[in-house]
């Protein structure tokens, strides 16, 4: 109970401040680029965790460096809280790197065209009268 305990409050604090380090990087790259119809913010972001989770993930596997509580803390937790497109972009990346190609365009695209249809249909259900 005691470790489910300190599990939960490592991921739930690096969740915290990654979802802070969102918003704020966000809002910071949105603002430099005035009148900007493109998401820059958010692209900003999303690239960002990207390369931050390919760095930990290479840092884990290559010198061992990182506990089992950062892993949670910054993986699962901050990134988690960052954004989640990190956590997709390696899994698909892990399935390329094992030569799981089907497996990965199917990810890929099952992530975007449902996600989108859901984004679609979600809107639709609020918009109906």
């Amino acid at each position: 109970m005691k470790a489910a305990l300190i599990n939960a409050a490592l991921v739930g604090s690096g969740g915290f401040a990654g979802t802070l380090f969102r918003f704020g990087l966000n809002g910071l790259v949105q603002r430099r680029v005035a009148l900007a119809t493109f998401p820059y913010g958010t692209l900003a972001v999303n690239l960002l965790g990207c390369l931050l989770i390919g760095l930990l993930a290479g840092l884990m596997e290559s010198r061992q460096l990182l506990s089992s509580e950062l892993r949670k803390f910054a993986l699962i937790g901050f990134l988690g809280g960052f954004t989640t497109y990190s956590t997709f972009s390696y899994e698909t990346f892990l399935m390329i790197r094992e030569a799981e190609h089907l497996r990965a365009a199917a990810n890929i695209g099952a992530h975007v065209v449902f996600g989108l249809a859901l984004v679609w249909a979600g809107y639709s259900l609020t918009m109906s009268r």
